[in-house]
């Protein structure tokens, strides 16, 4: 099935391995070596729907990706760094791999470069933001890269559309779905003294 364009606030379809070959020299994919991964997507600058869609549609081209599904658009409220940013759009999305996260990782950061990303200032606005959430069971601390996403756990904004797609997904250091961990974060929210207005759109 083709990477095809997706809408705001509806579903991608189940889709397999398609489109130009962006292996970049590496050999095809493994099919006995491959691992569930879990991303975010995020833009506020620009067009923020079409740099989602680029930035799937580049993903699912690459020969070691197998893509299976991406969540609904979901406008929220910039939650830290430089005040006054525009509101982003977030995802999610769950695909197989046989990259190791390290060289997921730098794919990650290339389509980041190829959609415009620049990092000038730490959690500003950007182009596009892809990042790792969860790679299987792997449990990983490194100077470049960590996994699980060491904020995923009380980020609604992450958290709510991965629920969508990958709602029993097991987080392996707190042994939570993103489900359990989707409503333990809204219940700290509560319990912070944030009304529902504010923290649905986090």
């Amino acid at each position: 099935m083709n990477c095809r364009s997706v809408k705001l606030e509806k579903f991608f379809p189940t889709a397999r391995i398609v489109g130009r070959n962006n292996s970049g020299g590496r050999q095809q994919m493994n099919e006995k070596q491959t691992t569930q991964v879990l991303i975010a997507l995020g833009a506020n600058l620009g067009q923020r729907a079409r740099q989602l869609e680029n930035a799937w549609r580049t993903l699912c081209a690459d020969i070691h990706i197998r893509p299976v599904r991406i969540s609904r658009f979901l406008v929220t409220k910039p939650v830290g760094g430089p005040p006054d940013q525009p509101d982003f759009l977030n995802a999610a999305a769950i695909f197989e791999t046989d990259l190791s996260p390290i060289e997921l990782f730098d794919l990650l950061r290339q389509i980041e470069s190829q959609g415009g990303r620049r990092r000038h200032e730490f959690w500003g606005a950007r182009t596009i933001d892809l990042d790792i959430l969860l790679y299987g069971s792997i449990i990983l601390n490194t100077s470049r890269l960590t996994i699980p996403h060491p904020r995923i756990a009380w980020r609604l904004f992450v958290l709510k559309p991965a629920s969508e797609i990958a709602p029993d997904m097991l987080h392996p250091v707190f042994n939570l779905t993103i489900t359990e961990l989707l409503e333990l974060a809204k219940m700290n929210f509560r319990l912070a003294g944030m009304n529902s207005a504010t923290w649905q759109n986090v």
